[in-house]
């Protein structure tokens, strides 16, 4: 992942991805991640053309690495920039096919909310369109900003108090 070269425009994930000292990821970040970083490094790691130490982990890790890219191809359709009827019905396809495996592939994985969640995003889809024209990633960039202010738990100071007798 750290040696991808990509578009500058791309946003980019921490060098140390995976390591507690990286943070947490933001929404953004997991998109480019599940969407460019994981599909390279998976396939030119597990993908045909590769060997493994036996054949039964051969056969495990490309089941992994399809098992993926259904949702990497979820992903995609949920973030793409127009959605059609066939899209949508795509994306409820692969995220289908992705959360009915996982208990399959991944025998001790318990399913989150989340995974609940991306059912009605076909829902959404249909109803207000493209992701990216009602998506919160401004909202959770303020958020992100917000949650770094100093507080001491009084209430009663504004934002623009707060400016002010940081100026002063």
């Amino acid at each position: 992942i750290r040696d991808t070269s990509v578009p500058t425009w791309l946003g980019s994930v921490p060098s140390k991805f995976g390591e507690a000292s990286a943070g947490t990821l933001k929404a953004d970040e997991w998109r480019s991640l599940i969407m460019v970083y994981l599909p390279i490094a998976l396939v030119s790691l597990w993908g045909a053309g590769t060997s493994h130490s036996s054949n039964e982990l051969s056969v495990r890790l490309r089941t992994v690495l399809d098992h993926t890219m259904e949702l990497v191809c979820a992903v995609y359709l949920a973030c793409a920039r127009t959605m059609t009827a066939r899209r949508a019905n795509a994306y409820h396809s692969y995220i289908s096919g992705y959360v009915r495996k996982l208990k399959e592939i991944h025998p001790t994985f318990s399913l989150r909310p989340n995974h609940h969640a991306s059912f009605h995003l076909y829902d959404y889809l249909l109803l207000f369109g493209p992701t990216h024209s009602w998506w919160c990633f401004p909202f959770e960039r303020l958020i992100g900003i917000l949650q770094c202010l100093p507080i001491n738990h009084k209430f009663g100071w504004s934002l623009s108090e707060y400016r002010t007798s940081k100026v002063d």
